[in-house]
C-alpha cells in the first residue's frame, strides 16, 4: 500500500485525536495523540518486493473468495490475528498447536470452541509457498489476512509494514492472562488494553470490529439468566431469549450486529446507543457513563470517523512486538516448528 497512504491516515489520526480532546476535555490527554513511527524498526512496506511480488495477490484473492463463500469468515479472520498479536506480539504463536513441551493458545479459554479460520490461512501458506518457498512468514500472512478481511467486508485500509518472523513456542499463559472476555466491565476492558499500550480511545475502536462476526448464546448467558442485565434494549432482549432459551443450546450464533451483520461500517456504535450491544463487554463501552460515552458517540455519528480511527488502531496492533531480523523463524507448515 502506498506511503502517501499512511501520511494521510496519520494526519486523519492527528485530527480526530484532537477532536476527542475537545469532547472530552480534561477527561483526556494529548498522550493519547501520539502517533508511533511507520514503519516500525525491522519492518517495510517493501519487504517482500523482490522475493515474493505477489504475496498481495495470492492473500487478496483466497481472503475474497473465503468471505465471498461465507461472509462470517471477515470476521474469524480479523479475530485470528488480534488474538495472535495481543498475548506476545504478532508472530503466528497462536497457530501452533500442542506439543509435549508447550500447550497451544488454541485451548484457552477465550479461544477454544470459537477461533476459526485456520483453513483459510492454510490455503493462502499454500498457495503463497509454491509462489515463493521458505520466503513469508505465518505472521505476515496473518497480518495480511486481516487486513484483506476488513477490506471484503467493506471497510477501509491501512499501510502493512512486513518482515515478521514467526514464534517457535506458544504463548498460552499469556493469551490466557491478557486476551479480554465477553463479560468484562469497563475499567477491566481499559486496563486488559492499556497493558499492551492501547489508550481508552483505541480500545473503543478496535472493538468495533465486533461490527461484524457472530457470538455464542455461551458468550451471553450470564447476560441473560437468571435475571436480564437492565442496560439490554427491550426489544432486542426479546430476540436474544428466543435466540438463546435457558438452558437451550449455547452454540447457536447471534450477529453482533442486527442491521448490518456483514458490513464494516459504524453500526456497532448506534447499536450501543440503543441498548443493542450483544456482549456485556459491549454494552458496557457506553452504558458505563465517563469520557467513553463522548468516544462512542463520536465514532456512531459518521461512518468514517469509525474506519479512519479502526485503520490507525490496526496499525498499531499490527506492530506489536513482532520478531525481526535472525528472531524465530519462518515456518513453512503454520501449525508446527520446523524440524532442526
Amino acid at each position: 500500500m502506498p506511503t502517501c497512504i499512511a501520511s494521510s491516515l496519520l494526519s486523519y489520526k492527528l485530527q480526530t485525536c484532537l477532536a476527542v480532546l475537545l469532547l472530552l476535555s480534561a477527561a483526556a490527554t494529548v498522550a493519547e495523540c501520539q502517533i508511533a513511527p511507520f514503519p516500525p524498526p525491522g519492518l517495510s512496506e517493501t519487504f517482500y518486493d523482490t522475493t515474493c511480488p505477489n504475496l498481495f495477490t495470492i492473500v487478496s484473492d483466497l481472503v475474497t473468495a473465503a468471505f465471498n463463500a461465507e461472509a462470517r469468515m471477515a470476521a474469524s479472520l480479523l479475530r485470528l490475528h488480534f488474538h495472535d498479536c495481543f498475548p506476545n506480539g504478532c508472530d503466528a504463536s497462536l497457530l501452533l498447536d500442542a506439543t509435549p513441551t508447550f500447550q497451544s493458545e488454541k485451548n484457552v479459554p477465550q479461544n477454544n470452541n470459537s477461533l476459526r479460520g485456520f483453513d483459510v490461512i492454510d490455503q493462502i501458506k499454500a498457495a503463497v509457498e509454491k509462489a515463493c518457498p521458505k520466503t513469508v512468514s505465518c505472521a505476515d500472512i496473518l497480518t495480511l489476512a486481516s487486513l484483506e478481511a476488513v477490506l471484503a467486508a467493506g471497510g477501509e485500509g491501512w499501510p502493512v509494514a512486513l518482515g515478521r518472523r514467526d514464534s517457535t513456542t506458544s504463548a498460552f499463559a499469556a493469551a490466557a492472562a491478557s486476551l479480554p472476555t465477553p463479560d468484562m466491565d469497563l475499567p477491566a476492558l481499559i486496563q486488559t488494553f492499556a497493558k499492551v499500550g492501547f489508550s481508552t480511545q483505541e480500545m473503543i475502536t478496535l472493538s468495533g470490529a465486533h461490527t461484524i462476526g457472530r457470538a455464542r448464546c455461551a458468550t451471553i448467558e450470564a447476560r441473560l439468566y437468571p435475571k436480564p442485565e437492565a442496560d439490554i434494549n427491550k426489544s432486542f432482549l426479546k430476540t436474544l431469549e428466543k435466540n438463546c432459551p435457558q438452558n437451550g443450546n449455547v452454540s447457536v450464533l447471534n450477529n453482533f450486529d442486527q442491521a448490518t451483520p456483514d458490513l464494516f461500517d459504524n453500526a456497532y456504535y448506534q447499536n450501543l446507543q440503543q441498548g443493542k450491544g450483544l456482549l456485556h463487554s459491549d454494552q458496557a463501552l457506553f452504558s458505563t457513563k465517563g469520557s467513553n460515552v463522548a468516544t462512542v458517540n463520536l465514532l456512531a455519528s459518521a461512518s468514517g470517523n469509525f474506519l479512519g480511527e479502526f485503520a490507525s488502531a490496526m496499525i498499531k496492533v499490527d506492530d506489536i512486538s513482532p520478531l525481526t531480523g535472525n528472531q524465530g523463524q519462518i515456518r513453512l507448515n503454520c501449525h508446527k516448528v520446523n524440524s532442526p
